[in-house]
């Protein structure tokens, strides 16, 4: 049961955009539980919010960009794998301009600035998804694939092969993410003089220097090329290493360009918004198919999510049954409406309702063909949720519990008289000054039938 983690404090770095050229500052925020990792434009009017998603992806051309509402972010790969690297859960990334900064071009100083706003545990369990069968994705066009197998941990494996004899066939391993930060996060990204060369007539790079790029020179340099490569770089000479990549640089290891690639892959992953637990192996990555990829899994968790009901022992003795419940809650007949509960954590609570025909709601609610009215449900999940809060004060007789909102509410299937009602809530944000703003889910006959956001305050009696 690992807990969500955050950053104590806020810490802002500065560099330019590769692609752009503009400067950018960059500042990590502490955000709260199920945040995940969020982008906010602060340049732009409202600060509008793009979240590190896959379904967001519009252009995987020299790295990936995401756009949301017309609100664009570009080549977020690196600082998403150092989150992920740091073993991050919740960070809000604020920035002044689209593109992030690309710094000596790998995660090096995005994973030292974390180190010093230091990680924090907060009081939500981890979402993880175990993998229980193989998974895959291969873009036909380029014989990329990547797939993931399950593990007993997260592990990555990238293969690498340009069919250059500069570069050569090459891969990495990461068998922990706790080695990120001595295995990974200070490889740089890589680029062939002949993409360089594209790149330059387009007026791309316009932030590249010879210290945040490795290019591997796979053909002959002209004249024309080297005068336009000093005048992008600012150099006065450029010269060609023995080992085929140009100077000012020296390679951190010699399969420096797989530990890149690896790089990409968890921080592209990382917009799936959840955790793996499996092992993944990349042969050729490259973002199309990354985040191709990471849209695929991140549908079928998605449905597995959705269609996953818990499983609890109804027979075992409940943590309160109906005395206790009513010595907490201020409700009563005919609106008690729940009879146990089952659970309850800092963070989470589980409460049961065996609906009979003997409800007083059967009696007018659709007498020929009845149906609990989805009102009720609500109400009875907001009921187990002011379990949980009330949990929090020493004496909860002494209060009463009001709705402040009620959001997102989807009522998907009927439920009727005999039916057995499990209802689960779980903290969204921690619960401050007597305010609980919670996830909660009904389920019957093994299918999630009720979800909705809800938020309620406590208030003592008058």
């Amino acid at each position: 049961m690992v807990k969500q983690k955050t950053i104590k404090k806020e810490i802002s770095l500065t560099g330019v955009g590769l692609h752009t050229g503009k400067e950018v500052t960059m500042t990590f925020k502490p955000a709260p539980i199920n945040n995940g990792f969020t982008f906010v434009r602060v340049d732009l009017q409202g600060h509008p919010i793009i979240e590190a998603d896959a379904n967001y992806v519009v252009n995987t051309q020299r790295g990936t960009n995401l756009e949301k509402l017309g609100v664009k972010i570009q080549t977020p790969e690196h600082v998403l794998a150092a989150l992920v690297g740091c073993d991050l859960d919740n960070v809000i990334i604020e920035l002044n301009a689209s593109e992030l900064p690309i710094m000596d071009g790998s995660s090096k100083y995005f994973v030292e600035a974390i180190e010093k706003a230091e990680v924090e545990e907060q009081a939500a369990q981890r979402n993880v998804y175990v993998v229980k069968e193989v998974i895959s994705f291969t873009d036909e066009a380029t014989g990329s694939e990547i797939l993931v197998m399950p593990s007993d941990d997260y592990q990555v494996t990238t293969m690498v092969d340009f069919g250059t004899k500069v570069l050569g066939t090459q891969n990495a391993t990461l068998k922990s993410i706790a080695d990120f930060k001595a295995e990974i996060s200070n490889s740089r990204t890589f680029s062939f003089l002949h993409e360089l060369e594209s790149l330059l007539e387009h007026g791309l790079i316009k932030g590249g220097d010879l210290n945040n790029a490795i290019v591997y020179v796979d053909k002959e340099i002209s004249e024309a090329t080297m005068e336009n490569l000093k005048k992008a770089f600012g150099k006065d000479k450029i010269t060609v290493k023995p080992n085929g990549i140009l100077d000012n640089l020296t390679l951190h290891y010699p399969n420096e360009a797989a530990r890149h690639k690896l790089l990409d892959v968890i921080g592209d992953l990382a917009l799936i918004g959840v955790r793996i637990q499996g092992k993944i192996i990349a042969n050729k990555p490259g973002h199309f198919v990354n985040t191709q990829f990471a849209k695929k899994l991140a549908k079928i968790i998605k449905i597995e999510q959705r269609n996953h009901v818990p499983v609890y022992d109804l027979n075992q003795e409940p943590l309160m049954d109906i005395n206790k419940i009513m010595s907490v809650l201020p409700h009563r007949p005919p609106f008690l409406l729940i009879d146990r509960i089952i659970e309850m954590s800092d963070n989470h609570v589980v409460g049961m309702k065996n609906v009979t025909m003997n409800e007083n709601f059967f009696v007018g609610h659709f007498p020929e063909a009845p149906v609990m009215p989805g009102v009720l449900i609500v109400e009875a999940m907001a009921q187990t949720g002011g379990i949980l809060v009330l949990s929090t004060v020493p004496d909860p007789e002494n209060y009463l519990t009001y709705f402040m909102k009620i959001d997102n509410v989807k009522f998907k299937h009927k439920v009727l008289p005999g039916d057995t009602l499990i209802f689960k809530c779980e903290l969204i944000s921690p619960i401050r000054r007597g305010i609980c703003h919670m996830q909660a889910n009904a389920y019957a006959n093994g299918k999630l039938v009720t979800e909705a956001e809800l938020m309620a305050q406590i208030a003592r009696k008058q």
